[in-house]
């Protein structure tokens, strides 16, 4: 994993407490100021009734990018709302990165754009607001 100077540990640190994405084999390749780079590959698990990737794990993909994207800046930072569009389908075996890029933060709030990709080609566009909640992180309140 690679990650700007600028960058605060908060992603990171978010990132390794993040059961439900490191339990789908999820990574954290790059991450720094409003930015994060995850990659899954897609397993037979994930695979629904049409023989295509669900559509849950593409988001879970891409939420899990957001995530690590707006909590980037050191406050504990949750989704207020997100929406996906699906493009092309995703099929077992697939490598998909999630890159997710800040677009604005304003106040407490921040809105941020995750395009899921297989190789060049595009999966899906994510667009995720975001909410400061409070400085502190769980396990520094322990």
């Amino acid at each position: 994993m690679t990650h700007t100077a600028d960058a605060t540990p908060a992603a990171e640190a978010m990132f390794a407490a993040d059961r439900a994405s490191r339990g789908l084999g999820i990574e954290l390749l790059v991450h720094g100021e409003g930015t994060a780079v995850l990659r899954m590959t897609v397993t037979p698990a994930m695979v629904n009734g049409h023989g295509i990737a669900h559509g849950g794990y593409v988001f879970l993909l891409a939420d899990s990018a957001f995530a690590c994207a707006c909590n980037s800046h050191g406050p504990v930072t949750v989704a207020a709302g997100a929406d996906i569009t699906f493009v092309a389908p995703a099929h077992e075996g697939d490598v998909l990165v999630a890159r997710a890029e800040e677009r604005v933060r304003y106040g407490r709030s921040g809105v941020y754009d995750v395009s899921v990709r297989r190789g060049d080609e595009v999966i899906a566009e994510f667009r995720g607001r975001s909410r400061s909640i409070g400085s502190t992180r769980p396990e520094e309140s322990a």
